[in-house]
């Protein structure tokens, strides 16, 4: 029997969360000690996991399967492939950078600060489940189940209106979870009516499901998707729940657990319902694009940097759905990569904010303006996130910005055109927000603000190594990913568009230049 390693991977930030919330009330430091080694000890397993996926290094990773509820069909069912590899690896290097970032930021009113790393540790967990499983009821599950200890994060560790954005957060997340309820309950009818009632995906996406069956169910998981995303119109929520958490809260949320929209829509809304991905596809690439101006133009007039932050991932995440839904193997795994380069930038905007905010006590850009002088090493790693934000090449989100627009422009070109839009606005919305902070006079208030601390440099070196080996070396995770989303787009059946220019056949070429020789 091999070793269950996904199980494992799973099982590590569970058990650390319950070892965590079992530390005597009193004992913060002890608390966090616990819940960082937990962390650190799951990015152990999924470093192993890792190598094999990217370097064809056997070390007995295999899919697992356990009976869990026979009567349905149901079962514990997980499975990696490069999609979610790339999505696992980015869990599990943003939690500890994450609980490092909240080690101070955990305590604004005194409270114990170990209930906000125990929940962090439950999200891990719940989060990695959801990208591993193949079992609809069980992804079902934990994508309502992370609902729970992320509106506790955001409630009770944050600024003045953090309830108020914690139950926007609840009410519009279970919503879409309601509908999607629905139609995972009408995609196990139709596997009873099929002849075996069963949640394993594999034996879902098998089933031939009408076309007419197909819209309602795909709309159902869409919509459920669209607002863990977000996209637009679905979006209200992020921009708030961005602003009320603690900034390293907010770079869990925006960078890693709102994955698990995206990540619905590419791994179970495709190759689930293939025929209605595709009739939709044109609206959703309108959406996207919408998202991607709307989400950029908004970012511009912020005066808060958290909800500036919150408005830049909404016009990201419309370039990766745009991506998914322009249904070419180019921009789909540009989008996967995406996901990946997001995260690590945006936790990375987040952070730095944080650091920011802790010095000065405010998170409105007025307050701020030439820092630089007094903290170089802060305003360049500043500088460093702000120019990853908007995909500056060689850093990674350039690729993966390049794949999704080169990608939709083989099969939409008015949208891959308008969508570029979001590029040229990114570049304004950072380099402002850089500018209005880091640069010019020292304003009152900043002239004494410390330089990077010893834990500070530890949070945010791991992130610009990520972003320039990823940007230098993109290879090994671009081939993992490609390899997973061929299946995919084969499932959707669509015609992959030629490239735009002729490409000549070097055998013919070489033989043409013997004749004429």
């Amino acid at each position: 029997m091999t070793f269950p390693w996904l199980t494992t991977l799973i099982a590590l930030p569970a058990l650390g969360a319950v070892l965590t919330a079992l530390v005597p009330s009193g004992r913060g430091v002890l608390a966090k000690q616990v819940a960082l080694t937990g962390a650190l000890a799951t990015l152990a397993v999924g470093a192993v996991i890792s190598l094999q996926y990217l370097f064809d290094l056997d070390v007995g990773v295999e899919a697992e399967r356990y009976e869990w509820i026979p009567q349905f069909g149901a079962s514990w069912a997980l499975d990696v492939n490069g999609i979610s590899l790339a999505l696992i690896g980015l869990t599990v290097v943003a939690t500890p950078i994450v609980a490092l970032a909240m080690w101070r930021e955990a305590e604004p009113d005194k409270r114990d600060p170990k209930t906000f790393f125990a929940l962090l540790l439950a999200v891990e967990a719940l989060t990695l489940t959801a990208f591993a499983s193949r079992d609809l009821l069980l992804f079902y599950l934990v994508f309502e189940a992370m609902l729970i200890p992320l509106y506790f994060m955001i409630g009770m560790y944050g600024g003045p209106q953090r309830r108020y954005a914690a139950v926007k957060f609840l009410l519009y997340n279970l919503a879409g979870g309601l509908i999607m309820l629905a139609a995972v309950i009408g995609v196990y009818v139709l596997s009873v009516d099929a002849g075996s009632g069963t949640f394993f995906v594999p034996d879902l996406v098998a089933l031939d499901i009408a076309e007419d069956t197909q819209r309602w169910l795909f709309l159902g998981f869409m919509i459920a998707f669209a607002i863990k995303a977000p996209l637009w119109p679905f979006h209200t929520w992020l921009p708030d729940a961005a602003a009320e958490a603690t900034p390293a809260n907010a770079a869990f949320l925006s960078g890693v657990v709102d994955k698990v929209g995206t990540f619905g829509m590419i791994a179970l809304a495709l190759p689930l319902f293939p025929d209605a991905a595709r009739d939709f596809a044109p609206v959703i690439v309108t959406l996207a694009v919408v998202s991607i101006v709307y989400g950029a133009l908004l970012a511009i007039g912020q005066t808060d940097m958290k909800r500036l932050i919150g408005y830049t991932s909404i016009s990201h995440f419309g370039f990766i759905v745009l991506g998914i839904f322009a249904l070419t193997g180019e921009s789909a795994s540009g989008a996967t990569l995406y996901m990946v380069n997001h995260g690590l930038s945006t936790i990375a905007l987040f952070v730095v904010v944080g650091f920011m905010i802790a010095r000065r006590g405010s998170r409105l850009v007025g307050d701020y303006g030439g820092v630089q002088k007094p903290a170089p090493k802060l305003a360049g790693v500043f500088l460093f996130a702000a120019l990853s934000g908007l995909a500056l090449p060689p850093l990674s989100t350039f690729l993966s910005e390049f794949l999704v627009i080169s990608g939709t422009f083989l099969q939409y070109r008015e949208a891959a055109i308008v969508a570029t839009l979001g590029i040229v606005l990114a570049a304004l919305y950072m380099l402002w927000l850089y500018q209005r902070t880091m640069t010019g006079p020292v304003q009152a208030g900043n002239e004494d603000t410390p330089d990077l601390r010893r834990r500070e440099v530890a949070v945010v070196t791991p992130l610009i190594a990520l972003i320039l080996v990823i940007g230098f070396f993109p290879k090994p995770l671009v081939d993992v990913i490609d390899e997973a989303v061929e299946p995919t787009l084969t499932e959707v059946d669509v015609d992959q568009p030629g490239p735009l220019a002729p490409v000549a056949d070097e055998t013919a070429e070489h033989s043409n230049e013997g004749t004429e020789q």
